[in-house]
């Protein structure tokens, strides 16, 4: 109803009492048309035509389901760009070219943050690898390609899966919202940052230890032979 009152530049209202003229949406046809089995009410020519309805129909439930499920990334995908306009080349480059910059500066590091820059470039070249599975490509060989290939300053280089090659991806017209690609990261790295201090926290609890089981149950006694705590027992025969 908010879609249709949008498109046809109406006002939705709860009483009839307060309709009037003023609130009337304009469109060329209204009609009632039969696909299939049901029955569809067809807006056209509307005022505003910034709302539409896509109908999808296939041979199957399963088939609609992931028709529909295409259809939403591709417009989630549209959505992106347009709010945030830059695009990133896809198939694996930004990071595979991400990865290459990491283990560079990973050598100017000293300790465990060498090896954490180490392991968040291999996190990243997770992406090309699974790309290169997917594809039904060696992802051993693809990944040294890749990288060879980057190195010599083809920075837009990646996976085209369609073609199983390694491959420019600006001359593929494979693209990625920037969006995307930095929550992606974000989440990735925020995910695992959150899973290290929980574990570093139950690290640091072990490692600390606590009073053995009972020893709350013993502060009475006290005194024996210079033990602390043991002065209380009160056994006779004992002179402390």
């Amino acid at each position: 109803m908010t879609k249709l009152a949008k498109a046809t530049g109406a006002r939705i209202i709860s009483n009839f009492d307060d309709l009037f003229e003023k609130d009337l949406g304009s469109a060329d046809l209204v009609e009632e048309r039969k696909v299939e089995t049901d029955k569809w009410t067809f807006v056209e020519g509307c005022k505003h035509p910034k709302a539409v309805t896509l109908l999808l129909r296939g041979g199957s439930q399963r088939v609609v389901d992931e028709v529909e499920r295409s259809v939403h990334d591709a417009l989630m995908v549209v959505k992106d760009v347009m709010e945030k306009p830059f695009i990133v080349a896809g198939g694996g480059a930004p990071e595979t070219y991400a990865a290459t910059k990491l283990r560079e500066w990973a050598k100017t590091l000293e300790g465990r943050e060498q090896l954490a820059v180490e392991k968040f470039a291999d996190s990243l070249e997770v992406i090309p690898i699974t790309l290169a599975e997917n594809a039904g490509m060696d992802p051993i060989d693809t990944l040294a390609s890749l990288r060879s290939k980057q190195l010599k300053g083809n920075k837009w280089t990646g996976i085209d899966v369609m073609k199983g090659q390694v491959a420019s991806m600006h001359t593929s017209d494979i693209f990625e919202p920037l969006s995307v690609k930095i929550q992606i990261i974000t989440c990735a790295t925020e995910a695992a940052s959150m899973i290290l201090r929980i574990d570093d926290v139950i690290a640091t609890a072990k490692s600390a230890g606590g009073p053995p089981p009972g020893a709350e149950g013993m502060g009475g006694m006290g005194g024996m032979g210079g033990m602390p705590g043991m002065g209380g027992m009160g056994m006779p025969g004992m002179d402390m």
